[in-house]
């Protein structure tokens, strides 16, 4: 087909007051300039990009946040003449391509904002006689095989046929910054893109659990961010990573055994919150799943938060991991994700289920916890 342009639409952000909308427009349009070469207008709800290669815009606008639709489009003038001569065009290539014959059942569908001499409906009719001078095809108005679009905004006039899912959400960068902890698993990573979507500027931390884990496991962690910084264009991931294994040393000489999965969480925890103060994020994500492990029952998950300020989010709370695995496969991270890297050596044979709060922070006193962390947050290391 021969367009001229991709009509990108938005949801939710219509829904704000203009000067957030507006905002919000603008980074938007920023994220989709870092994602693909453009030119990008915007107007009356609607974003009009005109990209250097139609191919790319049209795949990687699906991992854009922030847009709901898009669809490739032709422009003309709102005149007879040009939108008759442009929708005559389009229809002769929906019939060279074998999209448009004489047994597809059809419809126009006409949407206009502006003053005009014509009805949106009297537009609709109009252009399902142009289509009808190409073709003897039969009108359908309430289940065609292909809907015709004309969108007639003012001057301009806008025709197309496909109306593409994009990924919704929020722009990215819009919703400020959180540290998400960021493990070689298919759960957390789940948990950053749809904070992500959300319009969420990520902080990945991964815990470094030498000697109870081997390189694989922060190789994974890599290409993960990897991934994941697809859909992050204009707004990119930044990585740190905790040496974490002289803490978790500690873990298993002075606490319980069976606490060492508790304890292990309870740390993260604090360290991602001094971290995220450090940055000026202003919440934890994790992959936690009621029930999902041993650390995610809900007495474990009250327990290894006790102490940390700031809020943690869970957005896959309610998923099970039916739904989690879905979501890692379609936007690429499962296949990273299910690479056996050799796991963690630290964990119980028989991990605590319940831990009890008292007994919890008991053991972290024991163990001078604070110390631990400390050391711990003083060797971050940037990997971005």
């Amino acid at each position: 087909m021969n367009y001229d342009l991709i009509i990108a639409r938005y949801g939710e952000i219509g829904l704000k007051s203009p000067k957030i909308r507006s905002r919000f427009e603008r980074k938007l349009v920023k994220n989709i300039k870092a994602t693909f070469e453009c030119d990008v207008d915007r107007n009356q709800g609607r974003i009009y990009i005109n990209p250097l290669n139609f191919e790319e815009a049209i795949e990687k606008l699906n991992r854009v946040f922030g847009v709901v639709s898009y669809s490739p489009a032709t422009s003309t003038h709102t005149t007879y003449d040009e939108i008759d001569e442009t929708l005559g065009k389009y229809v002769e290539e929906l019939i060279a391509e074998g999209i448009l014959d004489e047994n597809t059942k059809f419809a126009i569908k006409c949407r206009r904002v502006g003053n005009h001499d014509f009805t949106s409906q009297e537009m609709a009719a109009h252009c399902g006689g142009v289509v009808r001078n190409k073709v003897l095809a039969p009108v359908d108005l309430t289940n065609p095989d292909l809907t015709i679009f004309v969108e007639v905004r003012d001057n301009d006039t806008y025709i197309f046929h496909e109306k593409i899912k994009g990924p919704g959400g929020l722009p990215l960068g819009t919703q400020g910054k959180v540290v998400v902890l960021l493990s070689s698993g298919i759960d957390s990573p789940v948990a950053a893109y749809l904070m992500m979507k959300r319009g969420c500027e990520v902080v990945a931390l991964h815990c470094n659990n030498d000697p109870f884990s081997g390189p694989k496991v922060t190789e994974s962690f890599n290409s993960l961010v990897d991934q994941l910084n697809i859909y992050a264009k204009g707004t990119p991931i930044k990585r740190r990573v905790v040496d974490y294994g002289e803490y978790l040393t500690v873990a298993k000489k002075k606490a319980p055994e069976k606490m060492t999965c508790v304890l292990c969480k309870s740390g993260m925890y604090r360290i991602a919150e001094k971290l995220a103060e450090k940055l000026g994020a202003d919440a934890i994500v994790d992959g936690s799943s009621v029930g999902q492990v041993a650390s995610q029952t809900l007495s474990n998950i009250l327990a290894t938060r006790y102490g940390v300020d700031m809020p943690i989010l869970s957005p896959l709370i309610g998923l099970d991991k039916e739904e989690i695995t879905e979501i890692a496969k379609k936007i690429g991270t499962f296949e990273i994700s299910k690479i056996d890297d050799g796991g963690c050596s630290a964990v119980p044979k028989y991990p605590e289920t319940r831990a009890d709060l008292q007994r919890v922070k008991k053991a972290c006193e024991d163990m001078n916890q604070d110390v631990e962390i400390q050391k711990a947050f003083d060797n971050i290391r940037k990997l971005d």
